[in-house]
């Protein structure tokens, strides 16, 4: 025993040697601190220098960063090497992201309908404010979208953490407290919240609540945070910055601008002294570009710029291996690889936890989500189960946070204040009913199960009011009840030529107690009335032989929605079908049958109408789509009432009136036979990011009969339209003609269509 015992402690002794002999043999190596500045999306080239100093072999111990170089610096000390955050940043949806939009992809179709018809959306509370209420306010821009990117970005690291302790590589970023006007630096704390605070712009984004902090761009106080580096125990620190030259009065020219140039001035503070102790500062040319940069051709090229800027200061990089410690062959182990694919990460679920939520939102959410059964959560859920605490129980704010609980984590849902109504407005305008106006205004009852109450209203040319209840109970069905008031100004086109207007007013009551909402389907079946009442008529003679008396029907109907497009307006893939069947009656069985001169003769049996639509996108390239579509009505029964006779015209399905169906070539909207189908093949090209030039052909035929239907002469019809797809809508004009009208057409559109 006592000979091993020798034989250890000779060991050591001589462990203990060699090691004392290394150190004395072995440089000092000294720690590398990067400080990465602000500017907006001119950060994006922080990337393109990191690219160059991995390729250097330049160890980075310490990173600080403000703005977007906290974003850019922050994700790099916890894994994502710089290769990585060139993917990352360039897949991002960046107009969606700096936004507070709701991503509806997995909500139901009306509720991304409603994304795709108003210009505006805002949640408002009212009452008394409380306090404690920490929800986000005093910015265009909430920043909800670029929160919850941070919070999956940094899945694993979402808890509160010593950023110089927990984190693979210490880290520290920069904000301003606009209450003390202090710069506060963040060495803990969460990871996201701090990146958050550290690019709130001032009126541009939100601030962070913290405490008694309100916290925004570390800019204002400290652009460049070389000292914090220091302090942290940089000896060698590199440093880049992305400001562009000095702005002139010329280009202080908007509002946003200004608020530009004050951040800027304001970012000079502390800018010389950190230069000073900078040992190789990289100063990045993003001339031609701003803040809000972030498209993907800006991006490429700031990045490259990055890269550009580095290689200049190649020799000087090298030279710094030697101040370092290192020899010019050295390679840094890599403590920081290529993070996993963070929005397919699953981490296994020990328990859910509820703050401040009723306890019926906590059994809706459980029943929505199967929360009682899955034993893993990844981002993708993450998103979903907050955007449905915003969109489906009305909550300003919605967070889910991952808190490490034995071998997995508990996930935290934390609710912010109830909102008391949802404020929609769209604007839009065409050739042929020129402006409309329509408002919307979502208000949730507080009941035990989720009510909507849903008004709207439709002011210009065609008029309308519309009040909706929609019960949310925890399945997917959403039995709803509206009532809805038309107040109709209608144009009737002949071959083209007008021939006569109409004015009518219509209510409409609808029950459907089977509403089945889903992400891409959509199911109803229910009961409606129908009461009309008409005004006045003016036009051709024709026209006044058509008999239209005040009358009311009901009606069964069954709608069958499928929509799996990938964009709304422009869609380069997916399936958008449309099936609905309607048994139109007088007293719930027969329809009136009605005299030359009014008077009625007896019933008939009630009129069934069939329509469907079904249209596909191919897509050639990323840039050219095909799609080609087939729809038709088709109306039987010996009685058609001439108000439900069939249409087409125009550039959507019900635009003017419900039965409404487009037709390449033709304008305004005409009247039809009772049968009709047709064909059409759409050639989409998109020019540019958000140009997009179309090409459509229509063929069509009608008669009275089914069998009827190809003894009649083909319709025929081209159109050509450009289009440039905006925040506010599609923006454009189309041009067509068919050989129905025999003349040419111009319709000007601007906005979303309602």
């Amino acid at each position: 025993m006592k000979r091993i015992l020798c034989i250890i402690v000779a060991v050591l002794m001589v462990g203990a040697a060699n090691a004392q002999q290394d150190s004395i043999a072995r440089p000092k190596v000294k720690k590398v601190g990067v400080v990465l500045s602000g500017g907006g999306a001119k950060g994006m080239a922080h990337i393109g220098v990191l690219k160059v100093l991995e390729k250097a072999g330049i160890p980075i111990d310490i990173v600080t960063g403000t703005s977007m170089g906290s974003i850019i610096g922050g994700l790099y000390s916890i894994g994502y090497n710089a290769h990585s955050l060139d993917s990352m940043v360039r897949v991002q949806d960046w107009s969606y992201v700096i936004s507070d939009r709701e991503d509806l992809s997995h909500q139901g179709l009306s509720d991304r309908q409603k994304q795709n018809t108003y210009l505006f959306s805002t949640g408002m509370t009212f009452g008394k404010k409380d306090k404690k209420d920490k929800s986000t306010g005093g910015g265009i821009i909430k920043g909800k979208n670029l929160a919850e990117l941070f919070q999956k970005l940094c899945v694993g690291y979402t808890d509160s953490l010593n950023f110089s302790r927990d984190l693979p590589i210490p880290f520290a970023c920069v904000a301003t407290d606009i209450v003390t006007n202090d710069e506060v630096d963040f060495h803990s704390g969460r990871l996201a919240q701090a990146m958050r605070a550290s690019m709130a712009i001032p009126a541009a984004f939100a601030p962070v609540r913290l405490g008694d902090m309100v916290l925004v761009d570390g800019g204002l106080k400290n652009n460049y945070p070389a000292d914090i580096a220091r302090e942290m125990g940089a000896e060698i620190i590199i440093g880049v910055t992305v400001q562009g030259p000095p702005k002139t009065a010329e280009d202080l020219g908007s509002t946003m601008s200004i608020i530009g140039q004050l951040v800027d001035v304001n970012c000079k503070n502390k800018l010389d002294e950190n230069l000073a102790i900078t040992d190789l500062h990289m100063a990045v040319d993003t001339k031609g570009y701003g803040s809000a940069s972030f498209s993907a051709a800006a991006i490429d090229t700031l990045i490259r710029r990055g890269e550009e800027e580095a290689m200049r200061h190649w020799d000087e990089i090298i030279a710094l291996k030697k101040r370092i410690g290192i020899d010019e062959d050295f390679r840094p182990r890599i403590l920081h690889p290529l993070r996993p694919e963070v929005m397919t990460e699953k981490q296994h679920v020990t328990g859910f936890t509820f703050e401040n939520m009723t306890p019926q939102a906590e059994k809706f959410l459980r029943s929505k989500f199967h929360l009682n059964k899955i034993d893993s959560i990844d981002a993708k859920l993450e998103q979903e189960i907050t955007t449905s605490m915003r969109m489906d129980l009305f909550y300003h704010t919605a967070e889910c946070q991952l808190v490490p609980d034995g071998d997995g984590v508990r996930v935290v849902l934390l609710a912010g204040k109830r909102k008391s109504v949802q404020l929609y407005a769209g604007v839009r305008y065409d050739t042929e009913e020129y402006a409309a106006l329509q408002l919307g205004l979502d208000i949730p009852l507080k009941t035990a199960l989720p009510v909507e109450t849903d008004i709207t209203l439709r002011l210009g040319k065609r008029m309308m009011a519309r009040g909706e209840i929609t019960f949310h109970p925890r399945s997917f069905t959403r039995p709803t009840f509206s009532y809805t008031f038309y107040r109709n100004d209608v144009d009737i086109y002949n071959s083209g030529k007008l021939d006569y207007n109409i004015r009518y007013n219509q209510m409409q009551a609808e029950i459907l107690p089977i509403n089945f909402d889903l992400r891409h389907f959509n199911l109803q079946m229910g009961l409606r009335w129908d009461y009309f009442h008409y005004r006045n008529k003016l036009g051709s003679e024709r026209a006044e032989q058509v008999t239209l008396d005040n009358e009311h029907f009901f009606s069964y109907h069954a709608r069958l929605t499928l929509h799996t497009e990938d964009d709304w307006n422009f869609p380069t893939r997916g399936v958008r079908f449309n099936a609905e069947y309607t048994y139109l009656t007088n007293d719930f069985a027969k329809l009136n049958i009605i005299d030359e001169d009014g008077n009625k003769q007896g019933k008939a049996s009630g009129m069934s109408d069939v329509r469907a639509n079904w249209r596909m996108s191919f897509t050639f390239g990323s840039r050219f789509t095909l799609q080609p579509m087939v729809y038709g009505r088709l109306l039987f029964g010996s009685v058609v009432p001439p108000v439900f006779g069939n249409t087409i015209g125009g550039e959507w399905f019900g635009h003017y009136i419900e039965q409404q169906m487009p037709f390449a070539g033709v304008g305004n909207m005409e009247y039809v036979n009772n049968q009709f189908v047709a064909a059409q093949l759409q050639a989409q090209q998109r020019i540019g990011s958000n140009i997009y030039a179309l090409l459509r052909v229509g063929f069509g035929q009608q008669a009275e009969k089914v069998k009827e239907l190809f003894d009649n002469s083909t319709l025929f019809g081209v159109q050509g339209a450009v289009y440039y797809n905006t925040m506010f809508g599609p923006v454009g004009a189309s041009l067509g003609y068919s050989n129905h009208t025999k003349k040419g057409y111009f319709f000007l559109n601007l906005g979303f269509e309602f």
